[in-house]
Formats: C-alpha cells, structure tokens, sequence
C-alpha cells in the first residue's frame, strides 16, 4: 500500500497544477486508500504535492480553485474517519482570506520534467478575447511536437494565433528550434504572451529589430553558445499583413493550434498561408502542421474546401501516441499538414 501511495499523489499533483476540474481527480481510489489506512500521512502528501507544492505556493491557481479542492479533500478526509490533519484545515483558511483575481496559473509538465507556467485568465473570454487560456488543441500539438523534435531542431518556426504561448514555450523547452517566432494580433494577448515567455525563463525580442540581429552578437552570441533559441514575438494581423513582413520572418516550419474554429476566420487564414510562398522565393516553402479541435464539423469541412479552392494540398497526421498532458475532456483534435 506504501508504495503506491506516492504514484497517487502524484497524479493529484499534475491535475491540480494544470488546474483541471476536479472531477478528473481520482477520489474514489484516495477514499479507498484512507479507509484502508486511515492515517495523515498520504493526505499530509497530497496536500503537499498539490496546494503547498513549491509550485503552487509560488503560481498559484485561482483562490476558487483551490478552495474547491481543499474543501473536497477536506470532505474525504472526515468521511472515513482519518487522523486529524490540522494542515489541512489551516491551509483552507489562509486560502479564504484570499481575495479573487481574474487572473491565476497553470503549470504543465513536460516529459522530462521541466514545467511550463503560464498566467491566464480566469475567464474563457477576457478583454473581448478566447486568447488569454490555453486550448486542448495547443496541448496536443505540443504532445505531438514533442514526439516529432527533428522538424524543429535548429529551424525556423512561426507559430500564428500563439495565444499566451503554451505550444510554443513547450516546444522551445523540448525541440531545439534556432528561432521560434510567436505572433498574434490582440494587445492584450500580446502582452500576457511576452509575460509568460520570461515566466518561463527567456529572453524575447520584437519582430521589428529581428532583422538587425540575424548574427549573434553580445547576448545573443551566449545564447547561441548555449544552444538557447531565439525567441520573436510579432503583431501579425491576418486581414493586412503583407508579404515583407513574413519575408522578414522566413520560417521553415509554420504550425497554429485552435484558430480554425470560426468561418470568417478561415479565408484570413488561408490568405496568409498563400503569402509565405513568395516570400520564400530562394528556398522551399515552410512546412505547415494546422492543429485543430473539431467542435463543428462544417467549419472543419469549410477549411478544407477552401485549402483546396486555393491549390493548398493536405493531409490528416496520424494520432501520436503519448498523453503527456492532461485534458479536461477527451478532445476532438487532428493535425493537418498543408503544403504550399
């Protein structure tokens, strides 16, 4: 039974730091262990391995969220009669003299264990933008990312529609890009964007001075000795950006996750898409991966009739195989490949 205990707790750990409801938790496995052995002990490391988690402690999720948690695991340790734990109760109460924010944190961990924290927004939409949380779709391109790192080791990536960044930071941690451009067009997804990319540990710089630092120079030229990609944040607006502006860019590899989820947004799309072929008149064109949730299935179907409209070819990715991140519920995400 003991040494189970630790694996449990660790799987309250991921769920808790990535913030998912609590229903993914597994409660009926924990009440069975309590009832077992009814001691602190595995509660003691569970609280530890979640609310009071280094982690937590230093980006925590919202006040609400543990508030629910710490009230649940509260509920299963009084109904099978358990040791007290006066941690726990005290911990609760430093937690309600909280006050809420309409913002919080998520932590995810990657294979080899480094984490990416993010700040959000408590609120799936926030300042007239969904681009302020992380989406099922940017997680399951970093799971396939993450499987695939020699299409993105020593390359030039952008990614569109980067949100707060988590495909990207993730990819920056575990692929080895030479440069991973983020781009986005809303202020205030820009601003929280630059925010987590220095939350996470790098130095970022503006698409508009990229092109006068293409050699390492200074700082730059360190971090190319420790093999640190360059990391360029862009305001990329769809609707007007031109073809110098993403000859400035030059990517190898183009990816997005979750931006085909509204028919006035897929012609946009499509139109930067056929804009990275010009400006790559001395190379082969980049290589574009789309990730998308299918939440309607004729929007889907209208992205690809318009790829075809447009003389751009695709096909679906296999399904990888790992489930590094956990989702709050199993979505309905595929990987185009386009080629342009």
């Amino acid at each position: 039974m003991a040494a189970a205990e630790p694996e449990l707790s660790l799987r309250f750990q991921r769920r808790f730091l990535a913030a998912r409801p609590l229903r993914c938790f597994p409660w009926p496995e924990l009440e069975e262990r309590l009832r077992a052995a009814p001691d602190c002990s595995l509660l003691a490391d569970i609280l530890h391995q979640t609310v009071l988690h280094p982690l937590s402690v230093r980006y925590p999720p919202s006040a609400k969220y543990r508030r629910c948690f710490l009230t649940e695991l509260i509920k299963q340790h009084e109904s099978t009669a358990a040791e007290p734990l006066d941690e726990l109760y005290d911990t609760l109460a430093d937690v309600l003299n909280e006050e809420e924010s309409t913002h919080c944190y998520k932590n995810y961990f990657l294979p080899a264990g480094q984490p990416v924290t993010l700040s959000e927004s408590v609120a799936i939409i926030s300042g007239g933008t969904t681009g302020l949380v992380t989406w099922d779709a940017a997680l399951y391109l970093a799971e396939w990312a993450i499987e695939n790192p020699a299409l993105f080791r020593n390359r030039t990536v952008l990614e569109l529609g980067s949100g707060i960044g988590f495909a990207g930071i993730a990819i920056c941690k575990t692929c080895g890009p030479k440069t991973y451009i983020f781009s986005d067009c809303h202020p205030c997804v820009l601003q929280q964007l630059t925010n987590n990319i220095c939350l996470n540990g790098f130095i970022w710089e503006p698409a508009a001075t990229r092109h006068t630092q293409r050699e390492p120079q200074g700082q730059g030229a360190e971090a190319a000795d420790r093999h640190e990609p360059q990391l360029v944040v862009a305001e990329l607006d769809w609707g007007s950006v031109t073809e110098n502006q993403l000859l400035d860019l030059q990517p190898d590899v183009v990816v997005a996750a979750d931006v085909v989820y509204d028919p006035e947004i897929v012609l946009a799309l499509i139109g930067v898409l056929q804009k990275l072929t010009p400006s790559r008149t001395d190379r082969k064109p980049p290589e574009v991966f789309i990730a998308s949730t299918i939440r309607n299935l004729d929007t889907f179907c209208l992205f690809q009739a318009e790829l075809d409209k447009a003389g751009i070819g695709w096909q679906l990715i296999p399904a990888h195989s790992n489930s590094t991140f956990l989702y709050d519920v199993q979505p309905n995400v595929t990987i185009l490949q386009l080629f342009i």
